[in-house]
């Protein structure tokens, strides 16, 4: 009985050094981070200005795509619409 009463106490006493000696997790969570954004090869200033430039040429393509389909349906179900009712 005493004995696995000290063996209980070890137990705890080990796993109570151990949380010890570990940071936080906000603390372990931040300094992972910051080692990871050390490994980012970021862009130089003319590769981030040719890419933002691409990204705006697509969204701009993207969206007058878009208002001609709209434009399209539209004025189909405008069309469609007129005809039932003047039928």
């Amino acid at each position: 009985m005493y004995k696995e009463l000290t063996v209980a106490k070890n137990n705890k006493e080990s796993s109570d050094k151990k949380a010890s000696n570990q940071p936080n997790a906000l603390v372990r969570y931040l300094r992972e981070t910051r080692g990871e954004m050390r490994k980012v090869t970021w862009p130089t200033r003319q590769e981030s200005t040719r890419l933002t430039g691409i990204v705006i040429g697509v969204t701009l393509i993207f969206a007058a795509f878009l208002w001609l389909v709209d434009f399209i349906f539209s004025n189909s179900l405008h069309w469609i619409i007129e005809l039932f009712i003047n039928a």
